[in-house]
């Protein structure tokens, strides 16, 4: 800033002679420089003040973001100034992000029209734990077994496509929108951020959390992998209504605050805007292949990853030979039974058989020895309830129990004879039947038949019908309405008629 001073003529000889002097103090100061010319970005090259530049809004902070996210909540009072804003949500409670589409015109046409993919992620805020976070989320499975730390309320959701919550990322969901048209989708997290602290004593604090979203546009390929934009605000979750509380007790305590305390802290607003980050890195531990359903390309899992040459390119476990590896009789592929001595290779190709193809990375080192050392609990806490009970059921080659079992008896004349002479109180009691058993599924009269034939090795077409013995020796026709009336594990002995290939059946 330069400062002119109006001096009136008689005081020119006055100036003249402050100008000769301050001149004549300044001589020597470039000399003591050197020969360059001096430069302010020299000066501003010091440490001190490129620490100050570093603190300096960066210019980009002025630029229009693509898209932003708005989650319906209400940020906290007690945060101050200069801090991120903090936001508190229920457990289990939806709760509402717009998706609003904040483009100039002409900017991004490429995605005019079509779909972009969202993932959205709770994940920690705390660096100590996000180095953690694989044990974390691993212990939390172990202790709520078939539960998700994040899920979508699609029914309340508007304008979402395509839906997906891979099981073995908790916290993870992701869909297909169109920013074109309105979009809000509802989120619910289940975990509190208590249970993540070390349990020293009560009244702990809990961790926060971050919600992060991150769009991506589709490729050439079809395939959502260019990123978009990635935005993210923080998080605490409470037991449901101690948000609620939380937020009460918060607003309070700033109503007793000074007025001057009080401009410490920033007003709380109803809505939480999430701002700009990176975006998230892809997890290596779990499966991060596209999930079924964004595009039409099936990828399947390479039995070997640690050959990277380019002229190696592994083979799919799907296109293995099909070889009876586990199962020593004449079996279908999918009822073949995993054997301990079978190797992680040939455990890949049993799950791809069996239709669990989406964990197959995650057991990508398991032997059938490890695999079926698993207990049913492990099973539903690593693949969910429904998929885990149906791979522990397919571990263990349980079959399903059949409707009705029956024991059949041929009796022959000998057998008769002795039956009678026991009756009579003239023989002794060590008479021996074997009978055999019969496994119904149907419950009719001609399934009954079939298995009738096939147990004593004749024709269905040589039995024309059954009967069983009914009261004072009647012969009562059997009808699918009678089968499905008889008890679990009756006995029954079989006789034939005379002349007829009609067996009576004869209850024992």
């Amino acid at each position: 800033m330069a400062w002119a001073l109006k001096l009136p003529l008689a005081d020119e000889v006055i100036e003249s002679g402050l100008v000769q002097d301050f001149d004549a103090s300044l001589s020597g100061i470039g000399q003591e420089l050197g020969a360059g010319a001096y430069s302010m970005s020299d000066v501003l090259a010091l440490p001190i003040f490129k620490q100050e530049e570093s603190n300096l809004p960066p210019e980009s902070d002025d630029k229009i973001l693509p898209f932003q996210y708005v989650l319906c909540a209400a940020t906290s009072p007690a945060v101050k100034l200069h801090d991120e804003t903090l936001t508190y949500l229920n457990q289990g409670q939806s709760c509402e992000i717009r998706m609003l589409d904040n483009r100039k015109m002409g900017e991004l046409p490429e995605i005019n029209g079509k779909m972009v993919k969202s993932i959205i992620r709770v994940v920690f805020h705390d660096r100590r734990l996000q180095y953690t976070e694989h044990q974390q989320l691993e212990g939390w499975r172990w202790n709520r077994p078939g539960d998700r730390i994040l899920d979508l309320d699609i029914p309340m959701s508007v304008g979402v496509v395509d839906p997906r919550a891979n099981p073995t990322q908790l916290n993870t969901v992701e869909f297909l929108w169109d920013p074109s048209k309105r979009t809000s989708v509802f989120i619910q997290v289940h975990c509190i951020s208590t249970e993540f602290t070390m349990r020293k004593h009560g009244g702990e604090k809990g961790v926060p959390f971050r919600i992060q979203i991150d769009t991506f546009k589709e490729n050439e390929a079809g395939e959502y992998t260019e990123h978009l934009h990635s935005a993210s605000c923080q998080i605490k979750v409470f037991k449901p209504k101690g948000a609620d509380r939380k937020q009460k007790t918060d607003r309070e305590k700033m109503e007793k605050r000074a007025p001057q305390e009080k401009e410490k802290y920033q007003h709380s607003y109803e809505t939480t805007i999430l701002t700009e980050c990176s975006p998230w890195p892809e997890i290596t531990y779990v499966n991060n292949s596209p999930s079924p359903g964004f595009n039409s390309t099936h990828n399947s899992f390479p039995v070997n990853e640690g050959n990277g040459s380019p002229n190696h390119q592994p083979e799919p476990v799907a296109q293995l030979a099909d070889v009876s590896l586990f199962c020593p009789f004449s079996l279908p592929p999918n009822k073949q039974n995993l054997l301990p001595t079978a190797t992680p290779q040939e455990a890949q190709q049993w799950l791809h058989r069996n239709r669990f193809s989406p964990f197959c990375r995650l057991f990508s080192n398991f032997s059938g020895a490890d695999l079926l050392k698993l207990t049913r609990e492990d099973v539903i806490q690593i693949c969910g309830p429904a998929d885990g009970i149906r791979l522990f059921n397919a571990l263990k080659g349980r079959v399903v129990r059949p409707r009705l079992t029956i024991y059949v008896c041929q009796e022959s004349q000998q057998a008769r004879e002795q039956h009678q002479k026991h009756e009579n109180g003239d023989g002794s009691s060590n008479t021996f039947f074997v009978y055999h058993a019969i496994y119904l599924e149907e419950l009719t009269a001609v399934e009954l038949t079939e298995k009738l034939a096939q147990l004593f090795s004749i024709s269905p077409r040589q039995i024309s019908q059954i009967f069983k013995q009914g009261p004072t020796g009647i012969h009562v026709l059997v009808s699918d309405e009678m089968i499905q009336n008889f008890q679990d594990e009756m006995c029954f002995v079989l006789d034939t008629m005379k002349g007829m290939s009609k067996p009576v059946f004869s209850k024992y």
